[in-house]
């Protein structure tokens, strides 16, 4: 299970309130880790976008994982992209649009932290960096 809900944006447009509570929800599976420590996923969700709308994504990818300890319950680092398609009121006139961008995750197969970081891609737009929280429902 994911829950979105803050956004940094990291530069300021003169006039411009963004939203910084992306609140919404969604899902993401997890593969099992393959001998080379890679763990490919699929995700979908929804969230309050910057200026308030919502906005749909559903996409995968794939993240290399660092084990931080041993055993279960163990931390670990991952870190790798993820591709997807996005709707958005405010962009694109609202038709799907594609996107690949780097992700990282750093907690344990029960919580974790998903951190992505989105760069400026138009002119009204600032650079972004977005947090889900990760539950496993294992």
């Amino acid at each position: 299970m994911l829950i979105n809900g803050k956004a940094v944006h990291l530069d300021e447009q003169p006039g411009v309130e963004y939203n910084e509570e992306n609140w919404g929800g969604g899902v993401q599976y997890d593969f099992d880790m393959t001998p080379r420590k890679w763990v490919p996923f699929v995700n979908a969700s929804v969230f309050d976008d910057s200026n308030k709308n919502p906005s749909y994504y559903a996409g995968g990818g794939t993240v290399r994982r660092f084990q931080i300890g041993k055993g279960e319950g163990s931390l670990h680092l991952d870190a790798g992209l993820v591709a997807f398609l996005m709707v958005r009121e405010d962009f694109k006139d609202g038709d799907p649009f594609p996107g690949v961008l780097p992700v990282v995750s750093f907690g344990t197969d029960r919580i974790a932290v998903n951190v992505t970081y989105i760069p400026k891609i138009d002119p009204k737009m600032v650079p972004i960096v977005f947090f889900q929280l990760k539950i496993g429902l294992h």
